[in-house]
């Protein structure tokens, strides 16, 4: 049996895909469930938190977000059954790649998978919709009649948030980097109150959100990275992205900044200014669940509300 592995150069420059024979699965543990994979969704590897964990080894398994079938479970085992359909994200330290026929899981990290929702749906949906119930709900608080932004909607996870965020009752504004996002984003329905399309760099974010709601601020953003400095002092990559003086320019009175930039810098008077709007910050980290045994309790309910909601057709 074979599983995909991936390893780093010592100058951590480049990655290695290889598979590799593994040895037969040892015999199910107290509280481990033996799955067949029958869907595996690939996302980004986060060599540098992996560093950061002291989580570095010769060969880093490749994939975590599975779907599968339960062959067995251990003694201690209490949620789940052989036959049962299930899915789930593998931990960090996981030694088993999500990318093989039959791998073992701690039963924390597993939900019923609904019967409506397929295999590749639940695999590949599972991790962004953790992370748009993250920053909606536990982060931003949302609530009907709010006004959000979500950066770079025609992502996945933007998808997944303005469909969130749209069945929670609030209002939604969007950003577009091209044509084709912004008719993917038009096509939306619910309708988003405004797409701003970015792709041009002409448009100004700050004035578009605070001329849709009135000069008032937008109550909830959600970036999907910043600029700290110039266009000329940061890569071509971030070119598109708002500077995060417009983001907080934008924001409302009380208003709660999500941000995915992990080494966001805010000075004095950005601060200040944050102060004045009694507006928070909260950094939107995709493995803030792994990281904290304490929080399983309330990271397998997050994982049951996004297969429910995609099962109802809230979100696609």
């Amino acid at each position: 049996m074979k599983g995909l592995y991936f390893q780093q150069s010592s100058t951590n420059e480049e990655i290695t895909f290889l598979f590799q024979e593994r040895e037969s699965l040892p015999v199910t543990e107290d509280n481990f469930v033996k799955l067949q994979v029958k869907a595996c969704a690939l996302s980004q590897i986060n060599t540098k938190l992996l560093a950061e964990m002291k989580m570095e080894k010769d060969f880093f398994p490749v994939g975590r977000e599975v779907a599968g079938i339960v062959l067995d479970v251990g003694s201690k085992v209490s949620f789940f059954q052989p036959d049962d359909e299930v899915v789930g994200i593998l931990p960090l330290d996981s030694e088993d790649p999500g990318l093989c026929e039959v791998i073992q899981v701690h039963e924390h990290y597993l939900v019923h998978k609904p019967e409506k929702v397929s295999w590749t749906a639940a695999a590949g949906a599972i991790r962004d919709g953790v992370r748009a119930c993250t920053a909606l709900y536990y982060l931003s608080h949302l609530s009907p009649g709010k006004s959000v932004l979500i950066m770079d909607g025609a992502s996945a996870f933007g998808t997944i948030a303005i469909q969130l965020a749209h069945h929670r009752g609030a209002k939604v504004i969007s950003t577009a980097c091209s044509l084709e996002d912004k008719q993917h984003l038009e096509r939306i329905r619910p309708s988003i109150a405004r797409v701003i399309d970015i792709s041009s760099g002409k448009v100004h974010v700050a004035e578009s959100c605070l001329e849709e709601t009135g000069g008032l601020g937008v109550d909830i953003v959600i970036d999907a990275g910043v600029r700290l400095y110039s266009k000329d002092d940061e890569p071509a990559v971030k070119s598109q992205l708002p500077h995060k003086h417009d983001i907080i320019t934008l924001l409302g009175v009380g208003g709660h900044w999500v941000t995915t930039e992990e080494n966001l810098q805010l000075d004095p008077p950005d601060s200040h200014c944050l102060f004045l709007k009694g507006a928070t910050v909260a950094f939107l980290n995709d493995e803030v669940w792994n990281l904290s045994n304490a929080q399983q309790g309330k990271y397998l309910c997050i994982l049951r509300d996004v297969m429910e909601k995609l099962s109802a057709g809230i979100f696609s």
